[in-house]
């Protein structure tokens, strides 16, 4: 059995990991540690949840200590916010442990308290690209003496219009640095990046499950829209965790309210809200505090909370793609969950080419929010759509 010490993982940070129940490394972890640790530039695909963050930031973290000097000598540039708390939450303690910092920065948080922890010292700091380059304009940090970059998430990073930042990070850091990068893919502006700032990069790549729509129990419910925060209100009491999905900001605070007005406990999360109200709203959920989170798709990236027993597509998604990458949140590690679809009488056109485009047949169900098979819906087996049913089309 591959372990982290045969791996080369520093004795030190075995121990930190055994302390926590962690023993055993995951494919990606298997994967590259051992290259990353002999210097090379590692070029890693894998999806989110794969266990990317060891993968990185244990030879991260090694490295920095065999070659000890001072100032920042180690970045993790990632999309959001919440990727960035999460990566450093894993990270510091594993850092207290080989006696190295380690500081996040990121926007919407006070800039001149993070600049104030950077002038303090930081050895290893994980950021936001745009975040970072304000404080390198305030002479805060640099990046000029940085020994290891990591770029993690970069399809993400791509996706959320971000890759310029990184590339003018990359373009400004002086001395010659080992360069980790992973992403979910690797193809187009992500290849690019490889081709342009990674040195001969060994590749390895893990086969993660896709999520498909046979994972999951799925229900198109037509609702009145009267009547349609009750119904949200009925599934989400049924199970312990749900996910609500909505288009827009301004959505999300409605709903959240409207829930939290039927007795349901619920936290909205979006780009609007203060980081401080952001954390406390992960931070209920993930404990079991707040029932619903009510989220915009942005804003839900980066999140990674098991045991989601539902999601609920408020708002209808756009494309197939969407779908999947919402309801998959309630799929998690092989396992199945229930995705749900309230549409309104004038989107049933549109959800019925979404169901075509994945590939699903069956009823779309009219509720109301006194149905009792709202309370267990993942027992409820919606019946054949109309086509399979062997009715009539119109002409």
């Amino acid at each position: 059995m591959t372990t982290f010490a045969s791996l080369g993982v520093d004795p030190v940070l075995t121990a930190a990991l055994g302390s926590k129940g962690i023993t055993e490394p995951f494919a990606i972890q298997a994967l590259t540690i051992a290259d990353a640790l002999a210097g090379r530039d590692v070029c890693g695909k894998a999806k989110t949840g794969s266990g990317k963050t060891l993968a990185f930031g244990l030879p991260l973290l090694q490295l920095l200590k065999v070659h000890s000097a001072s100032g920042t000598r180690g970045l993790v540039l990632v999309p959001t916010r919440e990727l960035a708390l999460q990566v450093a939450g894993e990270l510091q303690p594993l850092g207290e442990a080989m006696g190295l910092s380690v500081v996040t920065v990121y926007g919407g948080a006070p800039l001149e308290r993070q600049q104030a922890q950077l002038e303090k010292g930081a050895d290893v700091v994980v950021a936001t690209p745009g975040r970072l380059i304000d404080l390198i304009d305030r002479k805060a940090t640099s990046v000029a003496d940085l020994e290891v970059v990591v770029v993690d998430e970069a399809d993400r990073m791509a996706d959320m219009g971000f890759l310029p930042q990184v590339e003018w990070i990359l373009r400004h850091t002086e001395r010659d640095h080992q360069t980790l990068l992973f992403s979910a893919t690797l193809d187009g502006v992500v290849e690019t990046l490889v081709q342009r700032y990674q040195r001969d990069p060994v590749y390895h790549e893990v086969e993660s499950p896709t999520v498909t729509v046979d994972q999951m129990a799925h229900h198109f419910l037509r609702v009145h829209q009267m009547d349609r925060v009750k119904v949200a209100a009925r599934i989400a009491r049924s199970v312990d965790r749900t996910i609500m999905f909505v288009a827009t900001k301004r959505g999300a605070d409605r709903l959240a309210e409207k829930l939290r007005d039927e007795g349901v406990s619920a936290a909205a999360i979006h780009g609007d809200l203060r980081q401080s109200d952001r954390e406390k709203a992960l931070a209920g959920f993930a404990a079991g505090k707040v029932s619903v989170l009510v989220a915009t798709d942005v804003a839900a990236r980066g999140i990674h909370i098991d045991d989601v027993g539902m999601v609920v597509h408020w708002d209808p998604s756009d494309d197939h793609k969407s779908y999947l990458h919402r309801s998959g949140r309630t799929a998690r590690a092989g396992g199945t969950g229930v995705a749900v679809t309230l549409l309104l009488w004038d989107q049933e056109l549109d959800v019925r080419r979404l169901m075509r485009r994945l590939g699903i047949d069956q009823e779309i169900v009219e509720v109301f929010s006194n149905d009792p098979r709202l309370d267990d819906l993942a027992s409820w087996k919606p019946g054949p759509g109309p086509k399979a049913a062997g009715k009539p089309r119109r002409r």
